[in-house]
């Protein structure tokens, strides 16, 4: 019976070695997988009636508040990446000052051709140079207006293809819940499967931060940081239309669609600061500020030159030089008014227009005396004068065209800069996270230390069996 009892022990030993090894190997092999949690092998004693090692199940190790700090900086991070991306495209839109085909460079360009063109009012060369400029100046503002819509409509697309995402995780992880559940506790299917839900709930994370309940039989129920249900036996549904053309008029609630969950509306910010918040961000906030303040420096261009003390030749309620499409300013149309701008075709000759207007004036019938610089010089003083801008986001000081562009400049380049703080700030933290959860999976160095460990346990347990045999072949010889 002594025997018996030795020779199953030792293959109890075997059994758990090969089992252990096992394991060991899967670690080295996955050190390096995303979302892989180190498995370790629980056992326990047989006990009196069958003594040996007895194999209890399979753990897999992680740290879950470790891991919960590393899905926030996630999400962080993913917010931070798509709003200084934003950022940075509307300030390569806007332009430095000493960027050539930049609005400030354009607006400095056209008030020094109107200066050259009065000096000599008589060359037909500076003034199309200065219509030409005129004509680069509005394409420049118009160009980075039709930027900030291509933005909405991008970030809009961005948010339908994120919950079309959604929606198909949230039904990948109700559908591996149930396969842990199924698998049973302990078994190394559950811990693959566990594997295989973290990188899908990571994936969600980065979209809409979530915290994570678990619940019996190793499943987990999702819920946002405002507390909405994404998952909890059963998966959310979310929902948006997606628009294919917006227009700075265009408002959610209006023609924009909002979100939806489980058809009822649910804001932005109830979802946390993920991705899918930062393209509603872009979409309904940031870019709507960028076009007013596109808007507020058109305005001011094209009330500066339709003043009616400016050209007597100008019928009353008629553009002037700078146009809405056209069309004389509507106060109550301002809205998109960037997109909009144009030069007065009436004075471009690449429209059929005659640049001696900006000498004679818009009205005049036939050139007048090609050596008055009176208008000229008025239009060049009409643009560097100074004057409180209309609603103006810059702030209520009187500033020339020149001031309003550069405070237009320094206010996309002071939110530029802003976000790439945020961003490496992110980025900085993430990593560190990443790099402490990293440092708590798979050590390379331990688990080689183990598997030699394993290989005497294993070469003992076979001795034993050896000893027990000869044991056993002694005495049926005798």
């Amino acid at each position: 019976m002594a025997l018996t009892s030795a020779l199953n022990s030792a293959l109890s030993g075997l059994n758990a070695a090969s089992r252990a090894s096992v394991l060991v190997s899967e670690n080295l092999a996955n050190a390096m997988t995303e979302g892989y949690g180190r498995r370790t092998l629980g056992l326990g004693s047989n006990g009196d009636v069958a003594p040996g090692v007895r194999v209890i199940g399979v753990t897999r190790n992680t740290d879950p508040s470790l891991v919960a700090s590393r899905r926030g900086a996630d999400a962080d991070l993913g917010a931070a990446a798509a709003l200084s991306r934003f950022h940075a495209r509307v300030l390569d839109l806007v332009g430095n000052s000493d960027e050539p085909g930049s609005i400030s460079s354009r607006l400095a360009e056209f008030e020094s051709s109107l200066i050259e063109a009065a000096s000599r009012p008589d060359s037909a060369v500076r003034l199309d140079a200065a219509a030409q400029a005129g004509v680069d100046l509005a394409r420049a503002i118009s160009d980075a207006s039709r930027g900030i819509q291509d933005m909405r409509i991008e970030a809009d697309r961005g948010i339908g293809d994120q919950v079309e995402r959604l929606n198909a995780a949230l039904q990948e992880v109700r559908t591996l819940n149930a396969r842990i559940s199924a698998a049973g506790a302990g078994t190394g299917e559950q811990a693959a499967l566990a594997d295989q839900r973290q990188v899908i709930v990571d994936e969600i994370n980065e979209m809409i931060p979530v915290r994570i309940v678990e619940r019996d039989r190793g499943q987990v129920a999702l819920f946002t940081q405002g507390g909405a249900t994404l998952l909890d036996g059963m998966a959310a549904e979310l929902s948006f239309e997606v628009t294919n053309l917006i227009v700075p008029e265009m408002q959610v609630g209006g023609a924009l669609s909002g979100l939806e969950l489980n058809g009822r509306p649910i804001t932005p910010s109830a979802v946390g600061g993920g991705t899918l918040a930062a393209r509603f961000a872009v979409r309904d906030d940031l870019a709507v500020e960028a076009q007013a303040e596109l808007d507020s420096l058109a305005r001011d261009l094209v009330e500066r030159f339709e003043d009616p003390a400016l050209d007597a030749t100008r019928i009353a309620g008629s553009p002037g030089l700078f146009t809405d499409d056209g069309n004389a300013l509507d106060p109550g149309a301002a809205t998109g008014l960037a997109g909009r701008l144009s030069f007065n075709a009436l004075a471009d000759p690449e429209r059929g227009g005659a640049s001696w207007l900006l000498r004679d004036g818009l009205g005049a019938a036939t050139p007048g005396d090609q050596g008055n610089a009176r208008l000229l010089q008025s239009l060049g003083a009409a643009l560097s004068a100074d004057r409180t801008l209309t609603g103006s986001p810059f702030g209520t000081g009187a500033m020339s065209a020149l001031d309003a562009s550069s405070a237009l400049l320094s206010q996309v380049a002071r939110r530029d800069g802003i976000a790439a703080r945020t961003l490496s700030f992110a980025t900085a933290s993430q990593t560190e996270l990443l790099r402490a959860e990293q440092a708590q999976g798979v050590d390379t160095d331990a688990e080689l230390q183990s598997l030699m460990m394993i290989e005497r346990i294993y070469a003992a347990n076979a001795k034993m069996i050896e000893t027990v045999d000869d044991m056993l072949q002694t005495l049926l010889r005798i």
